[in-house]
């Protein structure tokens, strides 16, 4: 269990380091709404999230966003808590997305919004910015999803614990 401890903070800890890093690196070298082109669809575009996921609630407070991002935590820290050991895919898509909220949460708390950076565009189209906590976020999700929707559920078919039509 100690071990199951040390390599999911150690998960956590990367996670959230990674993400400050590349904020810090942002915000030091580009300057507000300046965009630098890495692909013809890519850019490194320098972006303030004062809302949540995608500017949603954009004109609520940050503190509030805050305590919001807080319940939110402690409740995928429940579930993760929660989530038998050996499912592992399960178990590190809730450390990346720990790591990510707490990412998101450090900006909020330290500067009242995200900084965020990463644009995928074309000419006449662009989505939202966004930043590593986010893609660890979106990214956790999806494994959770796919562990058990699928590898978790084909796992207990083969273990003749579910039915092959259920």
């Amino acid at each position: 269990m100690k071990a199951r401890l040390l390599s999911a903070l150690s998960v956590v800890a990367v996670a959230v380091g990674l993400d400050q890093a590349i904020k810090h690196l942002v915000v030091a070298t580009m300057g507000l709404g300046e965009a630098i082109e890495l692909l013809p669809f890519l850019a490194l575009f320098h972006a303030r999230n004062e809302g949540i996921a995608f500017s949603m609630l954009d004109g609520f407070h940050g503190l509030g966003l805050a305590a919001i991002s807080l319940v939110v935590l402690g409740f995928i820290g429940w579930l993760w808590w929660n989530t038998p050991a050996d499912r592992r895919l399960t178990q590190f898509g809730f450390a990346i997305i720990v790591g990510g909220a707490i990412g998101n949460l450090i900006d909020r708390v330290t500067l009242g919004y995200v900084v965020d950076y990463v644009l995928f565009h074309t000419p006449v189209w662009s989505f939202a910015v966004f930043n590593l906590a986010d893609a660890f976020i979106s990214v956790g999700a999806a494994l959770i999803l796919l562990d058990e929707f699928v590898l978790h559920r084909k796992k207990r078919r083969a273990d003749g614990r579910e039915p092959a039509d259920g």
